[in-house]
């Protein structure tokens, strides 16, 4: 399985959220390869329909989808049970891989 995350230079919150997926494939017993895409500027953020840093996407679809009118280099927000967050927390990540071998 490839899983895509999308982020910015500069977003605060990618790293955590890398760390957090990283936690959640290993508390499920599942291997991915995880890919980092770069988004340079808001042209790029068009091209690829960016909807925030960090997104992900598996088989080029986001995990947490949202409808969008326009797309450009901008954090991205989690509704988590601690409240809103930068990054998916590693139970987030694990509901997603469960539903993924179901």
């Amino acid at each position: 399985m490839q899983i895509d995350l999308f982020y910015f230079d500069g977003c605060p919150s990618w790293q955590e959220a890398l760390e957090n997926l990283k936690a959640a494939l290993e508390a499920e017993g599942m291997q991915a390869e995880i890919r980092l895409v770069n988004v340079k500027d808001n042209d790029e953020a068009a091209r690829l329909k960016f909807l925030g840093s960090p997104s992900f996407r598996v088989n080029g679809v986001d995990w947490w989808p949202e409808v969008r009118v326009r797309y450009n280099l901008s954090c991205r927000v989690y509704q988590t049970l601690q409240g809103m967050r930068g990054a998916p927390t590693v139970e987030m990540f694990r509901q997603q891989l469960r539903a993924m071998s179901a």
